[in-house]
């Protein structure tokens, strides 16, 4: 048995499997990993086509499409290796991009997880927005990375390469090891697309665990495959499931605390979109919060540990900082 599964959920991505999947068969190295494509019930060719092109690399077919987290759950269900990756279709690998995570993680048994750093396929020299060189949350929940705060990416000049603990990898490519990914409970289907890896990341973390960036790995990611940065369902999602996440992953008095002070926050968002009149991202905020006050019913378990006070970065304001200070890097 191989020690990696590197694991690409597919649904009807004919046209990126055949663009991404050669440099991640080709860079793979065949006695440390197998590739394999998990299904969503595609009915686009895609299947038959890495059957014809990539026969080697392993198919696990499902019946129809169980969206992204429960694909992956599902997928992940069915493997043994120690570790898995999970990888976004629409990922470049360069040479070398899986040996140093893995000789990283075989060296430090305490750390659950890594990510390499993820630079932008179209601007190469450039970190790409969905993670960056390793991701955090600041003390209202909202998300940043070192390299990517709001909508302003860095150009990689090595002020990241060094291995620091983050406190969520990127779901691009995020490494794990698959007992961990388990015993966590997996992404959380409830979350369709969008903060489901940096839920995860904090569960992984109140298991006692640590996750880091190694940056001597590179992968390149398109991003927006899914959904584009415009898309008011993208905004929904990125707001409904980070208040979801708060609100499961905080202690209850804390979390109810911050969720008033969140939404403030967000009706401040709601104005600024109103402002550009972009009408659509403002009723998919309200729309957020409005599902969220009914979706919240269905986490009953709260942990008693804040991460919020004690994990570095965490005492930040990046809102503040970005547009009041213009501090735009991290």
């Amino acid at each position: 048995m191989k020690k990696v599964a590197v694991v690409i959920l597919n649904w009807n991505g004919l046209k990126l499997m055949s663009e991404y999947l050669p440099s991640v068969y080709r860079n793979t190295p065949s006695e440390m990993a197998d590739v394999v494509v998990a299904d969503n019930g595609s009915d686009d060719g895609s299947v038959q086509w890495v059957r014809q092109h990539f026969p080697q690399v392993r198919i696990i077919a499902f019946d129809r499409n169980y969206g992204y987290a429960e694909g992956y759950n599902r997928a992940l269900s069915m493997l043994d290796e120690e570790y898995v990756v999970l990888l976004n279709s629409d990922v470049e690998t360069p040479e070398n991009w899986l040996e140093p995570m893995v000789a990283f993680m075989d060296k430090h048994s305490d750390i659950a997880a890594c990510q390499p750093k993820l630079h932008a396929v179209r601007n190469k020299n450039y970190f790409e927005y969905a993670g960056a060189a390793g991701g955090y949350i600041d003390r209202l929940g909202y998300p940043f990375c070192r390299g990517r705060i709001f909508d302003t990416v860095e150009e990689d000049n090595g002020q990241y390469d060094t291995v620091t603990d983050i406190f969520w990898a990127t779901g691009a490519c995020l490494f794990i090891r698959r007992e961990i990914y388990i015993e966590a409970g997996g992404l959380d289907p409830f979350f369709f697309a969008h903060m489901e890896e940096i839920d995860l990341c904090w569960r992984i973390h109140l298991l006692g665990k640590r996750i880091v960036t190694v940056p001597d790995s590179i992968v390149y990611h398109l991003g927006g495959a899914t959904l584009d940065t415009s898309n008011p369902r993208k905004t929904y999602l990125n707001f409904r499931n980070n208040l979801l996440m708060l609100h499961k992953n905080l202690p209850v008095k804390e979390g109810r605390k911050l969720l008033f002070t969140r939404r403030l926050w967000d009706t401040a968002a709601m104005l600024m979109f109103l402002l550009k009149g972009e009408w659509k991202n403002v009723k998919a905020i309200w729309k957020a919060h409005c599902d969220f006050r009914q979706d919240r019913k269905k986490y009953t378990r709260h942990p008693q540990k804040n991460l919020l006070r004690v994990f570095p970065q965490t005492n930040r304001n990046i809102t503040i900082d970005y547009f009041l200070k213009r501090k735009k890097v991290y």
